[in-house]
């Protein structure tokens, strides 16, 4: 059979009977012609020709392809079928939009972040280099990737010839104007080596990159993303060669980067050369503050590469045994560097919307086999009168392809709305400008509407076409074996469904409970009405240590007279703001380290003499700074219990001395000895990690040009915000402020993505759930039906109501109770995944565990307990009187 024959089918069939009607009417004729009456010619021409019909039935066969045929005349049955019982059609699609519409929007964001690779030349040959430090000549059990000193950098690409090239890049902040008074901004930027973009292999969109030659200290050169080059600047390629002010200082603009380029986030809107502005800084080892990034070189392994920079990395470590100079070199891909700190919770959400699709295809797959329970006599009469089971399953199989189709397509639909959602709402996600419906994902939602289509389909199409339904001819069929077979079928599929309901209900609950403990953890400060923001002075103008505290001093004096203030404080940052550096010092009355002994490190803070009282950290012993502790008599230096007890165990801290090397001092032209004067409470400098030990130096000695302001109010923080920033206008009209956030605010920003990936993975649980009580109360309802007669025999000879109920529950709660155990048995292995995830609550946490049984076994009484009390009203002559 050809095509065209196909296509010209009802052509075909029109000229079959214009020629049948030219046959008749001659027959006809010549029947008259020969004496017969004209109703007797008709009859005689109608027999010679015999049935047109199958005549015309024949040539139509001929002509047509039969597979396409039957799928045609499938789908239109199909179709008619689902539309005369639109209430199941509806929920079937809704159940399998939803499910495939989250799974397509995860895939879509998974898809872009973790399996693109980055849009670098040759890109699985860029890694990143770290430093790390062995306890004891053994390297951690887990890997640490701690930054790397510019000094380090610079003997590594110098020193070693493993690698094709090294570049390097830190982060870095500015305060930026233009030349003609526009509006400051704070805006985040980058610093990199001259050669990273040749590295890289990307080409700057306008304009050029850094030349060897510029990137030096005091380079005045800077380069815009393609953000702040369209936001601020209005796309004007004229502005690559004008200059910009940062911090007061002009610079002048080199180049644009490309708009794809987000690296090493999307917030970063300027670069500047790496050496520009640090100073003496690049000629010391301990400063670790950077990213370096390697391309392999042809011909040469990886490991080899990586050895050549340890033994450097050993070298210095030995050169340098009284400073934190690490003895050992970390390495991974470049890919797994950007991606590290989404790639669990990815994976999780992704298993999790695994499982909900799977709920969900097998929760359909229940509605259909009770669907099929309502057509078992038209499926018996059908194969007694000669259907083939193939084609009954066909037939099936076909109406779960129109369901899986109709709900695949709106569930992309969906996933398009979830995905923008999702991306905006995941703080950063990498390669976020990437995540984009295209063929790829539209390939992946097809197949799973195919693999939904099957699992969904399959089952119930074979178990209502089994030579068993032969039986449903009878009067008894409702007792038959088919009956008692799909309802056992009906009560694994959902056993299966509330097993793995419950996996996802132990990990939505192990991870709500780390994220409540996370978000009540006490970071050791008042956080409730506290208003923080960022400000950094421009060197220019502020270039003297008196300047800088005329400022800080008369901010202070103006805050605290705002009415509602409570309290003011001043330092570098604030508890749960980060990390914010270290540190490493001896102590002066103590003997010299031994060699090879662990340095003495704490985390750098900066307070002014209200920074305690005002944030509510209390004071152990010892005193608070004063308004004497300024300028050069600014040597005292509070520190923390923890730093205490871990250093000074056995004797009192106050009057000893911390000696600080004068590198680590901006501004200090010598090493200074701090004597202790007092001992504060720990507090958290983010939340979920431990607390480390402290040292606060005074914010007054004159070279603190970055400040953070924390103002106590007595009512909502946020209300202040713009009194508090009118202040600093009217002290510098020009100094622009950052990062305007409550303490609640700063604490959520340490919290990252946990309240995210515990949401996404308690609502899946929820869904499944709801899933899983609606399979429930289906089953039973079901089963109810089936045993009407049974129930109403069993009335009329006696039985109780309250025994009727009691025995329909505990054949609903048992798929229940069989699903429980499966599911808590999974559990204990899949919570181990989870344990590196988990803050203050372990994987087989108790709590969660009854939690989730208590849950489970409510939601299925409530779900068992309408169709049981259905059954058990029951009249029993009327049950008696059902076919």
């Amino acid at each position: 059979m050809s095509w065209f024959r196909f296509f010209k089918r009802k052509h075909s069939d029109d000229e079959l009977q214009q020629e049948m009607a030219s046959f008749l009417n001659e027959e006809m004729a010549d029947n008259v012609a020969r004496g017969m009456s004209q109703e007797e010619a008709r009859r005689q021409a109608y027999v010679k020709l015999g049935s047109r019909e199958k005549v015309r039935e024949s040539l139509w066969e001929q002509n047509s392809f039969q597979p396409l045929t039957s799928l045609a005349r499938d789908v239109k049955f199909a179709s008619r079928t689902l539309r005369r019982t639109p209430g199941f059609s509806f929920l079937a699609v809704l159940v399998v939009a939803l499910c495939i519409g989250a799974a397509t929007s995860l895939f879509t964001i998974a898809r872009s972040v973790l399996l693109r690779p980055l849009p670098f030349h040759d890109p699985d040959k860029l890694v990143m280099l770290y430093e790390a430090r062995t306890k004891n000549g053994v390297p951690p059990a887990k890997p640490t990737y701690n930054p790397v000193s510019p000094a380090d950098f610079y003997d590594w690409r110098s020193k070693t010839h493993g690698f094709e090239d090294m570049a390097v890049t830190r982060g870095a902040g500015y305060n930026l104007t233009g030349e003609h008074g526009e509006l400051p901004e704070s805006v985040v930027a980058a610093a990199g080596s001259w050669n990273l973009m040749r590295l890289l292999g990307v080409e700057p969109a306008v304009g050029r990159w850094f030349t060897e030659a510029e990137d030096q200290p005091g380079s005045t050169v800077v380069m815009l993303t393609w953000s702040v080059y369209q936001r601020r600047f209005g796309g004007d390629a004229s502005i690559v060669g004008r200059q910009i002010h940062l911090d007061d200082k002009p610079y002048t603009v080199v180049g644009v980067l490309p708009s794809w380029f987000r690296y090493p986030d999307a917030g970063i809107v300027l670069w500047v050369p790496y050496q520009g502005d640090m100073g003496e800084t690049l000629l010391h080892h301990d400063y670790h503050q950077s990213q370096v990034i390697a391309r392999m070189k042809d011909g040469v392994s990886l490991a080899s590469a990586v050895a050549q920079v340890q033994a450097v990395q050993m070298q210095l470590h030995l050169a340098y045994p009284e400073q934190p100079v690490h003895d050992l070199v970390e390495m991974r891909p470049m890919h797994e560097d950007v991606t590290g700190d989404v790639k669990q919770p990815l994976q999780l959400m992704l298993a999790a919307v695994a499982c909900m699709l799977l709920i969900g295809c097998l929760n359909v797959s229940n509605l259909m086999v009770a669907r099929g329970a309502a057509r078992q006599r038209e499926v018996a009469i059908r194969s007694a009168l000669g259907a083939q089971r193939g084609a009954l399953i066909r037939e099936q199989m076909t109406e779960s392809v129109l369901i899986c189709v109709a709900g695949g397509a709106f569930g992309v639909a969906l996933s398009v709305l979830a995905t923008q959602t999702l991306a905006h709402a995941w703080k950063d996600l990498p390669s976020v400008q990437s995540i984009h419906l295209d063929g790829a994902v539209i390939a992946f939602a097809c197949v799973l509407v195919c693999v939904a289509a099957l699992v969904a389909g399959l089952l119930p199409a074979l178990s209502s076409t089994d030579k068993t339904m032969l039986s449903a001819m009878q009067s008894s069929a409702r007792t038959g074996a088919s009956s008692l077979g799909r309802t056992a079928l009906r009560k694994w599929m959902l056993t299966a469904e509330i097993a793995i309901t419950v996996v996802l209900l132990v990990a939505a609950g192990l991870l709500g409970k780390s994220f409540l403990k996370l978000r009540t953890t006490d970071v050791g400060c008042v956080t409730k009405n506290v208003l923080t923001l960022r400000y950094s002075l421009p060197a220019k103008e502020y270039d003297t240590p008196e300047k800088i505290n005329a400022f800080h001093e008369s901010l202070l004096e103006r805050v605290r007279a705002l009415p509602g203030v409570k309290a003011v404080a001043l330092g570098n940052t604030v508890p749960a703001a980060g990390y914010w550096g270290d540190f490493v010092f001896t102590v002066k009355e103590h003997p010299p380290l031994q060699a090879g002994a662990p340095i003495q490190v704490g985390l750098e803070r900066w307070a002014d003499p209200g920074y305690f009282k005002g944030l509510g950290i209390p004071l152990v012993r010892g005193r608070y700074f004063t308004i004497q502790d300024q300028l050069d008599r600014a040597d005292k230096v509070i520190i923390s219990k923890q730093l205490a007890d871990r250093y000074f165990p056995g004797e009192d801290a106050i009057s000893r001395h911390l000696h600080v090397a004068a590198h680590a001092l901006k501004g200090k032209p010598d090493a200074v000895d701090y004597e202790i004067v007092g001992v504060v409470d720990d507090v958290i400098y983010q939340v979920g990690k431990e607390a480390r030990p402290m040292m606060y130096f005074p914010l007054l000695d004159g070279t603190m040009s970055g400040a953070t302001l924390a103002v106590r109010t007595q009512y909502d923080p946020l209300q202040f915000a713009l009194p508090v920033q009118k202040q600093i206008a009217s002290l510098d009209p020009g100094l622009p402020v950052a990062d305007v956030l409550t303490m609640d605010q700063v604490v959520g920003e340490s919290l990252g993505n946990q309240s995210l990936s515990a949401g996404l993975v308690l609502a899946f649980a929820v869904l499944s759930l709801l899933l899983a009580s609606v399979g429930l109360y289906g089953v039973l309802s079901y089963l109810a039906v089936q045993r009407t007669q049974e129930l109403g025999i069993r009335m009329a000879l006696g039985a109780q109501r309250e025994q009727l109920l009691q025995q329909m529950l505990v054949d609903g709660m048992k798929p229940a109770l069989f699903g429980l155990g499966l599911g808590m048995l999974a559990s204990f292995a899949v919570t181990r995944v989870l344990q590196s995830m988990l803050f203050g609550t372990k994987p087989l946490d108790p709590t969660v565990l009854f939690g989730v049984v208590g849950t489970l076994l409510v939601v299925a009484m409530c779900a068992c307990l309408v169709p049981a009390w259905r059954a058990s009203r029951i009249e029993p002559m009327r049950a008696l009187r059902m076919e």
